[in-house]
């Protein structure tokens, strides 16, 4: 008979960490394993969602899964355990009781997994094996990774009613419970009936749910049999074509730096219904709280500028001709970001914070730069570290990498903090100018307009010429006008002449 002493050895419970400094909860968006699967030591079994991004998780233990406790979809909150690893397979029957319901926002997902237990099998405590009828301490308990301690768990063992469950119908039971929760898992009827996965990337996967569409009924048209947001989309509502991705009119708009449009769920799930209700969660929650926050916080003030483009364009198409440039991301918001820089470097005093407690104004020597960038999950604002010491062509690096990090979804959370000053593209939209509001914890935020082809008076002639509108929010109790002004003309100074990253460099 197996004690409950090897049982809490053999079975190691993963809890939910803390992977984003103080975040309470995470989505499940995907297991990348199933229970009977061999795990190793530094293995990803799932992705996470957070409030800032999706993260993938590694096991710290080299086993056979035992158990998922939670659906893809499930919120579970930070320190909930969510997988289960038996690290000595060999040593003889897996005996394992149903671990305690879930709680908090993890019970307003979908059911977790270990419900098929619970129904199947006597409560014998969480981290027992097959006891006996007394009341015992379950022991072997598993600290949460990241910032938090151990758990408690109310959790109480239940009093046997006599001997006459046999051990032969408790496996029996097991068995038809683990056989439940693999169909559940799977999706179907019964274990044996699986199919392969349709393939789809998370935020694919986001959307799909968002929708209400089955990946399995999607036709995929990306490569290797990959279902794209497009086939999402039409599946959704196929009687409608996919709304088109705004594209940058001639002389073309800086180069979308978000990972892709945010795309709000749209259409309706079932035919004929009215109107569709999404919850509001992860990134787009954080986001909300943070800009809410943020505008009824920090006294904004925006201000504008029209400025005359023609030049920076043109140095751009050179700079993607240089052999220096060779392989970089070279577009119109690279060369924004360092008039930007330049302007910074000018006007220090604009690269601060505001420290409420202390009442304090923090100036910031270094420059973490942020770019908006709107994903499926919501926006969010990875920064490029230090940008200020960096050359062009660095620049252009760290600007490629943040893009492409964003388009695949993994950006980390560390890459959202600490930002000090940001650059938001709505020009990529078609969008003239606006009024971007401040990231919290940052002094101002740059919007950049779409660039297009104007009449303009050059040289004493009107002249069609390339023109885009700047917009700068500041903090004004840090800002005052005369400061945001400067940096705003700054910026359109070395955007109409930028011979003056030179001279002003």
């Amino acid at each position: 008979m197996t004690t409950m002493t090897d049982a809490s050895t053999r079975f190691r419970e993963f809890r939910m960490p803390d992977v984003g400094e103080g975040l309470t909860e995470a989505e499940i968006l995907k297991w990348y394993v199933r229970p009977g699967d061999t795990v190793t030591d530094g293995q990803v079994v799932c992705e996470v969602e957070t409030a800032k991004a999706a993260v993938e998780l590694p096991i710290p233990y080299d086993g056979v899964v035992h158990e998922l406790r939670f659906d893809e979809g499930t919120t579970v909150d930070v320190g909930t355990a969510i997988i289960t690893v038996d690290v000595a397979p060999g040593s003889g029957p897996a005996e394992r009781s149903a671990p305690p319901a879930a709680t908090g926002s993890a019970a307003t997902g979908s059911a977790a997994t270990g419900s098929a237990v619970a129904a199947a099998e006597p409560e014998t405590g969480a981290e027992t094996g097959v006891g006996t009828g007394a009341e015992e301490k379950p022991s072997g308990r598993q600290p949460v990774l990241v910032g938090y301690g151990v758990a408690e768990s109310s959790t109480k063992r239940r009093p046997r009613k006599g001997t006459a469950a046999s051990g032969q119908a408790r496996s029996a039971a097991r068995t038809e419970a683990a056989a439940a929760v693999q169909a559940e898992l799977n999706g179907h009827g019964t274990a044996a009936s699986a199919a392969p996965r349709p393939l789809a990337k998370p935020p694919v996967r986001k959307l799909a749910r968002d929708l209400g569409v089955d990946l399995a009924t999607v036709v995929p048209s990306g490569p290797d049999g990959i279902i794209t947001r497009d086939d999402v989309r039409a599946a959704a509502a196929p009687t409608q074509a996919p709304a088109p991705v705004a594209a940058a009119g001639q002389g073309a708009a800086p180069e979308q730096v978000a990972a892709e449009a945010a795309a709000a769920p749209s259409g309706p799930a079932v035919a004929g219904a009215r109107e569709t209700r999404v919850p509001v969660k992860g990134v787009r929650k954080a986001t909300a709280q943070a800009m809410v926050g943020s505008a009824f916080t920090a006294p904004h003030v925006t201000e504008f500028v029209t400025v005359d483009v023609t030049r920076t364009m043109k140095l751009v198409e050179e700079l993607k001709a240089d052999k220096d440039m060779a392989g970089l991301r070279v577009n119109p918001l690279l060369l924004v970001a360092r008039a930007l820089l330049v302007a910074i470097r000018r006007n220090p005093e604009v690269n601060a914070a505001w420290d409420e407690a202390n009442q304090e104004i923090v100036l910031k020597h270094y420059v973490n730069l942020g770019i908006a960038a709107a994903t499926p999950r919501g926006l969010i604002v990875p920064n490029i570290k230090d940008a200020h010491d960096k050359t062009l062509p660095q620049l252009a690096e760290a600007l490629g990498e943040l893009v492409s990090t964003a388009r695949e979804g993994r950006t980390t959370p560390a890459a959202m903090q600490g930002g000090t000053v940001t650059i938001t593209n709505v020009g990529v939209f078609g969008v003239d100018t606006g009024t971007p509001i401040l990231n919290p914890g940052e002094s101002a935020i740059l919007a950049v307009g779409a660039i297009k082809l104007q009449p303009w008076v050059h040289k004493g002639k009107v002249k069609p010429r390339q023109v885009t509108t700047l917009a700068l929010s500041f903090d004004h109790r840090l800002v005052d006008g005369e400061l945001g002004s400067k940096v705003l003309a700054d910026v359109a100074a070395v955007l109409e002449q930028p011979r003056r990253l030179i001279t002003w460099a």
